[in-house]
């Protein structure tokens, strides 16, 4: 009976705040807005459950096409570690926080467990939880339970879903330890980044690795149980955090710890360097626009896909310029395109302060340029493959600092739409509007229309100095530059601020 009774106020506390979730969107001022994201994403994740169900019932049909040499068991047992190695990736990506008002229910009798529960429970709710059933089912229920009996299909289950809850819990993990110490994301992304090189030059096989586990696993079904003991690791690991991290004393004091974080090294550039040292704070304390810039770092993995052998032995800069343009300056373009619009919250503010228009593009031009300088550095170990990309990505970041910084300040005059700065960066689609689809068309076809020429006549490195050379006339000129962007911005304020204020 006591089960009973506590399964029973387990489900109605649930049920309370899942009302209160439902309540508070349908009351949201931008409910409308949500509910067609919610209908193209539902459009999306529809399609994409189809092909999974498509790959599923197929598998043994596509299997000994894309691996002849292999049985159509090793190719299976050697893609499970390698999907779920791929949807590891695309969780840290995409993947959002379950979120829950939880100050307002503090104060109240309610156990921070039933808190914790809601948030681990809802955590569930995702599609990534829901592909894995279509695409491994199939082919466990066909194949392995007519081959290797039940128990070995109910092991394959058993550790596909214990794998599917360990990469569930452990990316919410991750983001959360993230949001408190950036230090964690930097060391994060290098780790991916060993593991990703690591299996591109294949030092290691994450296949290989994956049919030696299941392998031994139908082999020895027993051994399948290790994996539900690693996903409870983890979720005891996630759930502690939370319980750590729930009060809002403990709240309160690591906000009150950020206002103290300073950046002395930004104070030599003057008022310039003060703007530049806030909006600095403002990226790593609030979710999208530190997800703007911390992607320019994931996609340093970029290079793997464009830099090939036979293009840097044959001088090919043109079908590498985009990788190298994008590497150093992703950063700046994904930050910058909802340039203005990061501080529309308190943009009014911004106009009625002593704040000089100049200085305060200054600040904007003095972060740009440090992103740029920091990707460019951490891209430098490209030059392991060749010392070649390290002066293809030296005329790219000067293009990026001297060309693209311009570009994207300029345009910003023309953004009227707020962003909310809270909010989650996945499926995100506020604040868009044509000036980000303008600003794609020069960034990257004004390399080519420079390079070009010189690669037609067989002048790759002549080319790539053009590109420098046009990127330090810009650098040069960025006085001319702060002057006529400051009055572009003078002219456009009222109309920026009204825009913000809807």
């Amino acid at each position: 009976m006591s089960i009973l009774t506590t399964l029973t106020s387990k489900l109605n506390m649930l049920s309370t705040f899942l009302s209160h979730q439902r309540k508070s969107f349908w009351r949201s001022r931008n409910k409308g807005g949500s509910i067609a994201t919610q209908i193209i994403i539902g459009f999306f994740m529809l399609y994409f459950l189809v092909v999974a169900v498509g790959i599923g019932f197929g598998m043994t049909i596509f299997l000994p096409k894309i691996f002849p040499n292999q049985t159509v068991m090793t190719s299976f047992n050697g893609i499970i570690l390698y999907y779920f190695a791929f949807d590891f990736l695309m969780r840290l990506q995409l993947q959002d926080i379950p979120t829950l008002s939880i100050i307002p229910y503090l104060h109240l009798k309610i156990p921070k467990r039933k808190i914790i529960n809601f948030l681990n429970a809802k955590a569930l709710f995702s599609a990534f939880n829901l592909w894995p059933f279509f695409l491994f089912f199939p082919f466990i229920f066909i194949e392995i339970w007519s081959i290797d009996g039940a128990l070995v299909a109910v092991m394959y289950i058993v550790a596909i879903l214990s794998i599917m809850v360990f990469n569930n819990y452990f990316i919410l993990y991750l983001k959360r330890k993230s949001i408190t110490n950036v230090l964690f994301t930097l060391v994060g992304l290098v780790i991916i980044g060993v593991f990703a090189a690591l299996e591109y030059y294949k030092v290691i096989s994450i296949m290989v690795a994956s049919n030696f586990v299941f392998s031994e696993m139908a082999d020895k079904p027993y051994l399948g149980l290790i994996f539900p003991v690693i996903a409870s690791v983890i979720f005891i690991l996630n759930s502690n955090y939370l319980r750590r991290n729930l009060y809002v004393e403990e709240l309160g004091s690591k906000q009150e710890k950020k206002v103290s974080t300073d950046y002395a090294f930004l104070n030599r550039f003057g008022k310039a360097g003060e703007l530049a040292a806030l909006e600095l704070k403002l990226i790593l304390r609030h979710k999208r626009p530190r997800y703007s810039v911390f992607m320019g770092l994931f996609f340093l993995l970029y290079g793997y896909l464009f830099y090939k052998a036979p293009y840097i032995a044959a001088d090919s800069f043109s079908k590498m310029i985009f990788a190298a343009i994008f590497m150093t300056g992703f950063s700046v373009l994904s930050y910058g395109q909802f340039m203005f619009a990061w501080q529309s919250s308190h943009f009014d503010g911004l106009l009625i302060n002593k704040i000089d228009f100049k200085d305060y593009i200054k600040g904007k031009f003095l972060l740009f340029t440090i992103m740029c300088t920091i990707t460019t550095i951490l891209a430098s170990f490209y030059g392991f493959l060749s010392p070649k990309l390290l002066l293809l990505h030296l005329a790219a970041y000067l293009y990026n600092i001297g060309f693209c910084t311009v570009l994207v300040l300029y345009l910003a005059t023309f953004n009227y739409k707020r962003i909310d700065i809270t909010r989650s960066a996945s499926f995100n689609f506020q604040g868009m509007g044509a000036t980000q689809w303008i600003l794609m068309i020069p960034f990257i076809l004004i390399p080519y229309l420079v390079y070009l020429p010189f690669g037609y006549l067989n002048r790759p490195y002549l080319g790539l100095m053009t590109i420098g050379f046009f990127g330090l006339i810009m650098l040069f000129m960025r006085a001319y530059w702060v002057n006529y962007i400051a009055k572009r911005l003078e002219l456009q304020r009222y109309k920026i601020a009204e825009g913000f204020r809807e």
